[in-house]
């Protein structure tokens, strides 16, 4: 494949991406949308499952920014919060309404129907049943595929971001401003490297949930976006708060996320002994923030000495739960749970990085020329835990405003001439790959988890340097495959976030130290 050249490259094409390769080729841009994936509708976008924080008839940004800030132990940075809570409704209606004609759920009226989740206020979260991520993503890749200025590469892996001082032949290059003038790609198809030279890049790879035994995110979920930044030089930050969420399925399928709306809608927690335990953590017990209900369900499992929680929502109606969360019914139905007459065993999971990439208001890293938007990035809005149903709104306002403003910049770049890659031919080891895999999850897992303790946090980095140096090596002299790839970026991000834990001595939020 021959390099390529376009004015934008958009790495991930999730809700962030698309939204952002959709703003910047509304303004006349040429841009490149890549995804490792095999078409275009990946990511975590699609596997979320609850809705999208909008406007509810009793509400205001007010109302809203305190309880991001609540949420986030009022760790939020106040610019990024003013900014999703007074421009994301306005954006919801003008793209998800108005021009992808998102199908939210309507009443009898054709009004829009709002539900209420884990530390909201008011009712404002809007949604398409309980596949709401999936049909804004069918809506907003429709759009991408339509229009001209966009060029869709599915199967593409990003290998690392081009900068001057990693890249530029021409070594006096180290000297200038840190900056990004596109990307290295793996054709997952034929193996073969290409290079992608970009006058903006924009980061929009999702989260690094897989870096963990237990998670809710897919499998592409691996850090790559944040591993490549911070190669490349990138300012990232808060990278220890790791939210898990409170409720996944247990079972030996592996986990299924049970979302924060069946709690919104009145499903109840209760432990092996038929407990409903809440009670005795928070105030508003099941409707409590996401670290307070995960650790309470940890606290409980380990009293108990029982794998699982149960949660319970079948005092509702039949239909009602079937036509209100038809996916999540049949999810655990066709694995032997019927959800309306039975109790549903959960466990936490690793769920989003409230951490990441660290940008400003645009969306602009600390490189020059390169973005950060979605999961990858921080924008301070999450604080140090994140509000439900805001991941989504923040996907849209951050990637509606990269775009625009990525696709608002005429200068003329300069591209440097760039090394040559150099590929080696050894053959990849399965064997070593999954065992690395394992080793990083199991130690992020049991160290690197829901309750730390500085003892544990070293052992972890002893374990995960150690590793990341056999890693490295075994990357300088293999064939590059996606799986090598991914396990190097794997690694370089679970390193990043144990040291970023080990920097921080306070528990808040996500982040809980146990004396």
């Amino acid at each position: 494949m021959n390099d390529i050249n376009v004015d934008i490259l958009v790495i991930g094409s999730g809700l962030s991406g698309a939204i952002a390769a959709l703003s910047a080729a509304e303004e006349g841009k040429k841009v490149a949308l890549i995804t490792k994936e095999l078409e275009a509708l990946g990511g975590n976008t699609i596997w979320a499952q609850g809705g999208i924080a909008f406007k509810g008839n009793q509400d205001s940004p007010l109302k809203f920014e305190k309880d991001i800030f609540e949420a986030g132990n009022n760790n939020n940075h106040r610019p990024a919060v003013k900014q999703i809570s007074e421009l994301g409704p306005k954006l919801i209606e003008k793209i998800l309404v108005n021009q992808c004609q998102v199908p939210f759920e309507r009443d009898k009226d054709n009004k829009l129907i709002y539900t209420s989740e884990a530390a909201h206020s008011a009712k404002r979260i809007i949604h398409c049943k309980d596949q709401t991520g999936l049909q804004i993503h069918n809506a907003v890749i429709k759009q991408v595929k339509e229009n001209s200025n966009i060029t869709i590469y599915t199967n593409h892996t990003a290998i690392d971001l081009l900068t001057y001082s990693h890249h530029s032949v021409d070594t006096s290059d180290i000297y200038k401003a840190p900056s990004c003038f596109g990307a290295v790609l793996l054709n997952n198809l034929n193996n073969k490297t290409c290079k992608v030279f970009a006058n903006q890049t924009i980061l929009a790879t999702g989260g690094l949930g897989q870096t963990y035994l237990h998670t809710t995110n897919p499998m592409e979920s691996r850090g790559d976006g944040i591993a490549m930044a911070w190669r490349a030089g990138a300012r990232c930050v808060n990278l220890h708060y790791i939210q898990f969420h409170p409720t996944a399925l247990y079972h030996n399928k592996g986990r299924f996320l049970i979302s924060e709306a069946l709690r919104g809608e009145g499903a109840k927690l209760y432990d092996v002994n038929g407990l409903q335990f809440m009670k005795k953590f928070h105030k508003n017990e099941e409707l409590a923030p996401r670290d307070v209900v995960a650790r309470a369900i940890h606290s409980t499992l380990i009293k108990t000495n029982h794998t699982c929680v149960y949660l319970d929502i079948s005092h509702k109606q039949s239909d009602w739960i079937k036509n209100r969360f038809p996916h999540i019914y049949e999810y655990c139905f066709n694995n032997g749970i019927d959800i309306t007459k039975e109790q549903i065993p959960v466990v936490p999971a690793a769920h989003y990085s409230c951490g990441g990439v660290s940008v400003n208001l645009n969306g602009e890293t600390s490189i020059k020329r390169l973005y950060a938007i979605g999961e990858v990035a921080c924008t301070g809005v999450h604080g140090s835990n994140r509000l439900a149903s805001t991941s989504l709104l923040e996907c849209l306002v951050w990637g509606h405003i990269s775009g625009k403003n990525a696709a608002a910049d005429t200068t003329v770049y300069h591209t440097p001439q760039t090394k040559n890659w150099e590929e080696e031919n050894v053959p990849i080891d399965p064997a070593l790959i999954n065992q690395d895999w394992l080793t990083i999850k199991n130690t992020m897992w049991n160290y690197v988890g829901l309750v730390r303790t500085r003892e544990r946090l070293h052992r972890a980095q002893d374990i995960l340097r150690n590793l990341q140096y056999d890693v490295e090596k075994y990357y300088q002299t293999s064939k590059l495959t996606p799986e090598i790839i991914g396990v190097r970026n794997g690694v370089q991000v679970a390193v990043a976030i144990t040291s970023s834990a080990l920097e921080d001595r306070i528990s808040k939020g996500c982040h809980y130290i146990e004396s």
